[in-house]
Order: structure tokens, then sequence, then C-alpha cells
């Protein structure tokens, strides 16, 4: 059913085999299914932009957009990757992050964007400014100008029209870790086990978001009780696992969750259980673990119109 769909999509965006325009705004503009008439006007200025926005320099945003109110909302989103012992020491730890933006703009602006980046600021610098963090494996969107960015650190760039996001990094120093777990598993005999898991807020002016700490336990768990400081915790057997959930983990504060596991004895159980490490998912908004934070975005437009920026 979708076959034409998808061979107009591979006609707008392929030319001799190559790809040439792979943005989805543009592509909106050309796609016409289910035999959808396009109205003259709206048909006329699809056809003189075509040119400019598929092979121009700015293909990502086409010409002539006007909002009554100029705003920009900018998100910085990390993933924390943290490997511990049993005893509580950090093995390994990095931040996954990307920063996503949502523009509302008139006209074609251009923006410039400073982190705390090392290079960054040393490029302006401020060799000795405290703060400074050292990204790695840096991607960005395809309307960053990266020979400014070769030259002179700074990244500039005209934003596409809506969401998008403008660069990718990792960072593997000096990792502010949101939550410490302290686990205490006993085995009391072949079918019994004693878990005990305390979780400490090591952040204390915000507050976390939908957390959630996955316990594994033995695949012949028979039966769970639990005991929840906050939240609630159950037992999930298509994954082997005690799931503790939590709405809203408040700065500084410490939870702690004591359970007692029966197994099923099983005559040909006769590995060890291996006990796999711990899991956690959560949300703390406001907060980066790598440290990193924008000092400022700047709007350049030839009308020079005032800008909201959140």
């Amino acid at each position: 059913d979708n076959f034409p769909l998808v061979y107009e999509l591979l006609d707008e965006v392929m030319d001799f085999g190559y790809p040439q325009s792979c943005s989805t705004d543009v592509l909106k503009t050309f796609i016409m299914q289910e035999g959808q008439q396009l109205d003259p006007a709206r048909a006329l200025v699809a056809a003189t932009l075509a040119p400019s926005q598929v092979t121009g320099a700015v293909s990502w945003r086409r010409e002539g957009i006007k909002y009554r109110k100029n705003e920009v909302f900018l998100d910085v989103v990390e993933h924390v990757n943290v490997l511990m012992s049993s005893k509580g020491t950090i093995l390994k730890s990095d931040v996954t992050g990307e920063i996503v933006m949502k523009t509302y703009l008139t006209g074609m602006p251009e923006c410039k964007f400073g982190l705390n980046d090392k290079l960054m600021m040393q490029s302006e610098g401020r060799k000795r400014e405290s703060g400074a963090i050292e990204m790695e494996d840096v991607s960005f969107h395809q309307c960053v100008k990266l020979g400014k960015f070769d030259s002179d650190k700074a990244v500039t760039f005209i934003p596409p029209d809506g969401e998008f996001t403008l660069m990718k990094y990792r960072v593997s120093e000096n990792i502010n870790l949101p939550f410490q777990v302290m686990p205490i598993v006993k085995e009391l005999g072949r079918t019994r086990l004693e878990v005990n898991v305390k979780v400490k807020a090591q952040y204390s002016s915000v507050t976390g978001l939908n957390v959630i700490v996955r316990i594994p336990l033995p695949p012949n768990t028979a039966k769970v009780t639990t005991v929840v400081g906050s939240g609630k915790a159950k037992y999930e057997p298509e994954t082997s696992e005690l799931v503790w959930r939590m709405r809203k983990f408040p700065g500084d504060t410490e939870y702690a969750l004591s359970g007692e596991v029966e197994m099923t004895a099983r005559i040909e159980d006769k590995k060890a259980w291996s006990r796999p490490p711990i899991s956690m998912e959560f949300q703390v908004p406001m907060l980066a673990a790598s440290g990193l934070h924008v000092r400022f975005l700047k709007i350049y437009e030839k009308s020079n119109y005032n800008t909201i920026k959140w």
C-alpha cells in the first residue's frame, strides 16, 4: 500500500543514485499522496522554492518565514552510563548527550552558540576559567558552519524551522552521578534470598522524576515480598526482575527497599546464580551530569527583532 509513497520519496531524495535532500521539512512540500489536489497558488510557490531549497546553500530552511512571536526553546538531554562494583566502586562512567532546539524565528537568522567546553573557552582567551568540560565524539546538524567551528571553535548556524537536534556529544571525565545505589544481597540457603537496596540522591536543588530501579533475581524465583520507603515494588517474572518505581525523588533524600525472595529448588540448577548488575532509569530536569551548561545564545537577523529564549 505504501509503494507509491516510498517511490515518490526516493524520486525526491535521490539524484543519479546520490542522496541530495533528506530534510523532512523540505520533502513535506513536494510529497503529494492519495491524489491530493494542490491549489495553483501553493503549486507556484513550491515550484519556485524547489531549486533553491534542494540545491541552495541553506536547503534546510525556506525563505519568507514569518512569526508574530519569535521564540527559541533549548534543551540539554543527557544519558548517564555507569558501571559499579558490588562495593560501590565506579568501574566505568560516561555521559552521552544531545542539544535539542525548537526555533520559531522570522526570516533567515544566524545563531551563535556558546558552551563551557574547554576548547571553546580557550579560543576565547579564558584559559583559567573553572567549570570547563572536555567533550568527545562531537557531531553537528548539517546547519552548523564547520569551517567557523574549526577556526575559532564557535558553533554558528542558520537553524531549521521547528524542532531539530543541533549537536551530540560524549563526556567521560568528572561525571556528577545523580544517584548512589547501595545493594546488599544475601543468599539464605538454596531457596531463599534477602535483598536490601538503598538509593541516595546526590543532588540538592532539583527533583528526580519517574525513577525506576531494576533488581535482577534468579530465574527460579517463586515468591517475592517487599517493603519500600517510597513508591511501589513489583516482581516481573517475564524478565526475572524486581522493579521498584518512584514518581518523585527529592534532592538529598535516601530511600530503601527490603525484601525476601523464595525460590523453587531444582535439581538441574548446577550453576551458581551470576548476579547481574542493577540498572536504573530516571529523569532529573535542570541537572546536567556532565557539568555542561549553555553560556550564551546570540541571534542575528536583518530586522534586529527581539527573541524570547527558553
